[in-house]
């Protein structure tokens, strides 16, 4: 009685934004499983899942295709949105669970396909016999051709809003509400305050290295603190040779660049070398040439 009453439950048509959330979904959630797994072995020498690692991920894939497909009939990402597989090869058009051939059928495409693509690479990458190369071109036009009848497959899914993946279609499997849908509650507010922040991070990604920090900050710096009136006599430079330009210690091996401000060795060519353009943090003066100080004024500075 109960399974003729769960036979006859309406189908209801779902939303093509609940069908890619629920793909990425199940995408998170694989990720999730294979961390959780691979956290287990940090302890072990590095590398040891590196040579089953397609086995692996198959196993734990295994795993959740048993509780969640074979089970119920949908992934965990439809589970969370209130979504199932309908059978679509069903002449009715009331709520038909999956028959085990396509359960089987599903495990085999999603599973097993992934599975050889990641292992037959991994067996032919360093054969060099020419029946090992010719087997790997045709492995590679296969999995273009797919990739392309997914691609296909995606853009009719966006006209008409059925099967998601090319698995789906093939075997007849359609996403359904289980029960009549609700009004869906979404604030967006935060989806797009999100979608803004990600978007300025990776424009900031991208512009960050094109800056010159270090230039920037000692341009400000030479606005912030100007000093004029200097000419570039060497009472000048004993003057105001008592620290360093950059670091504000006193100098170490000190040098000019011709301008009347002394810098230590180091810190200037280390900045010459990272910048070419670089300039005095003081008076804006371009580097001609390192010139060490004279003689006559290290000891002027060493007896004041």
């Amino acid at each position: 009685m109960a399974s003729s009453i769960g036979n006859e439950k309406s189908v209801n048509p779902v939303l093509r934004i609940s069908q890619l959330d629920a793909l990425e979904l199940n995408k998170a959630l694989e990720q999730l499983v294979w961390s959780q797994f691979t956290s287990c072995f940090h302890g072990f020498k590095p590398g040891v899942l590196a040579h089953f690692e397609p086995e692996v991920k198959a196993f734990l894939c295994l795993i959740l295709w048993k509780f969640t497909v074979y089970s119920k009939n949908a992934t965990v990402g439809q589970a969370i949105l209130n979504i199932q597989y309908k059978n679509n090869l069903s002449q009715t058009e009331k709520y038909q669970p999956l028959s085990k051939h396509q359960k089987l059928w599903y495990l085999i495409f999603t599973v097993g396909g992934r599975w050889l693509e990641e292992r037959c690479y991994d067996l032919f990458s360093n054969r060099q016999q020419q029946s090992f190369c010719k087997m790997k071109s045709y492995i590679s036009f296969g999995s273009g051709l797919l990739k392309l009848c997914g691609l296909l497959n995606f853009l009719i899914f966006l006209q008409k809003g059925t099967f998601a993946t090319l698995t789906e279609r093939i075997l007849g499997i359609r996403s359904v509400f289980c029960k009549p849908q609700s009004v869906r509650q979404i604030g967006f507010e935060y989806m797009n305050r999100e979608l803004l922040w990600h978007g300025f991070a990776e424009f900031l990604i991208y512009l960050l290295p094109l800056i010159n920090v270090q230039k920037l900050k000692l341009k400000i710096s030479s606005w912030c603190l100007p000093i004029t009136g200097l000419t570039g006599s060497e009472n000048t430079l004993a003057a105001h040779g008592r620290e360093c330009s950059l670091c504000g210690e006193w100098p170490t091996m000190p040098h000019t660049i011709g301008c009347p401000h002394v810098f230590c060795y180091y810190c200037i060519k280390s900045n010459f070398l990272f910048d070419m353009y670089f300039t005095c943090p003081k008076c804006g003066s371009e580097v001609h040439s390192l010139q060490p100080l004279k003689y006559k004024i290290e000891m002027t500075e060493l007896h004041v």
